[in-house]
């Protein structure tokens, strides 16, 4: 008679501990970001460490799991939704904080999920926008102008054209995860992600080589503080938060790994206010406030929907807690269909049903 070895409960200390790391690692990517483009321009920045970070990686992939080599089909699809969350979206990030405090722009990215519910409706089909979906966008508009307009609020206004450049930024983001759903990515999330982000760090230099960003760059004069920036940007945003959060899909509940959308702006405004002197205004208090409820309305709102559907369906039902080992990898594909946060996290719905042939970009 075969017997079932159950299977040993991971330490609640270790998750805690990995939920510590993407919780602060990923809400300080915005501040590292403005250090890394003190004496570096922004988008060569953002191209060599997207470029290292997709080196490291693929290596790790091929030495560790033997991957199969990419086909030019993968390859292509990869250089598309790289360039369309890492060059439109984070790229363009990079540049706006030029212009726009930190907190601010950690705020106004976490419009996405938003982005997400009207292109997926509009482009590919979605689900129809209910009424507390509607809600959801008003509350997140209000917010949005709060920041860019509404002078009675008191305090400075978001920069109009740098604001527009993290709107389209947004929407560049939301684009790419959803175009990600449907693309020929290797089954291998990791290694779909290095291609990502190897492809997008290349033509971020050649973005950065085309605006003119080398002839007025001197490397002599990097400051050492833009070079650990994006060396914690390369290691820790991108690789070391990463693992942390595949890790975290495998052992607890999409759920608890998603809060990390909320936390993520407040801790890119304290460090903000706390070493680059950015103010916590009445405008930045309640746009925070607006931003955020509108967020948990849109995944509230799709939630419901996709348990609506789940209910009618009736799809086989997966517990991730009980089988780790072999549910972790379907939850991985899975996961890495609905990230729809920020370009240095991503935000995922454990009610999403996504096709095989994903693909995980964090902020990475």
């Amino acid at each position: 008679m075969n017997h079932v070895t159950p299977t040993k409960p991971t330490p609640i200390a270790l998750i805690a501990a990995a939920m510590g790391v993407i919780y602060l690692v990923w809400g300080s990517t915005f501040f590292a970001i403005r250090l890394a483009i003190d004496s570096v321009p922004p988008f060569i920045m953002a191209g060599t460490r997207f470029t290292l970070a997709g080196i490291l990686l693929y290596a790790f992939v091929q030495l560790r799991n033997k991957a199969a080599k990419p086909t030019f089909a993968q390859w292509r699809s990869a250089t598309l939704v790289g360039c369309l969350m890492l060059l439109g979206g984070n790229g363009m990030i990079s540049w706006a904080e030029l212009y726009v405090p930190t907190g601010l722009a950690a705020l106004m990215v976490g419009m996405v999920p938003i982005w997400m519910a009207i292109l997926d409706w509009l482009l590919y089909r979605g689900s129809r926008p209910t009424p507390l979906m509607i809600t959801g966008l008003g509350v997140g508009l209000l917010g949005l102008y709060a920041l860019v307009g509404a002078p009675k609020l008191g305090g400075d206004t978001v920069d109009p054209i740098a604001a527009t450049v993290i709107v389209l930024a947004c929407a560049s983001w939301a684009l790419g995860s959803l175009q990600s759903r449907r693309a020929n990515l290797p089954k291998s999330p990791l290694l779909a992600t290095a291609m990502q982000m190897f492809s997008a760090g290349l033509a971020l230099i050649l973005l950065g080589t085309f605006c003119g960003e080398w002839s007025g760059f001197d490397i002599g004069s990097v400051t050492l503080t833009s070079i650990l920036s994006i060396l914690y940007l390369t290691l820790f945003g991108s690789i070391l938060a990463f693992s942390c959060y595949v890790w975290l899909l495998r052992v607890t509940t999409a759920a608890r790994v998603s809060t990390y959308a909320y936390v993520n702006p407040l801790i890119a405004i304290m460090l903000g206010a706390i070493f680059l002197s950015e103010p916590i205004t009445t405008r930045v208090i309640l746009a925070g406030i607006a931003i955020i409820v509108a967020v948990v309305i849109i995944n509230f709102s799709k939630a419901r929907c996709t348990t609506r559907q789940t209910s009618t369906d009736s799809p086989p039902f997966i517990d991730a807690r009980s089988q780790p080992v072999s549910v972790g990898p379907q939850i991985i594909q899975a996961a890495s269909k609905s990230f729809t946060c920020m370009p240095d996290a991503c935000h995922i719905s454990q009610n999403d049903k996504v096709p095989p042939g994903s693909s995980i970009s964090s902020d990475v």
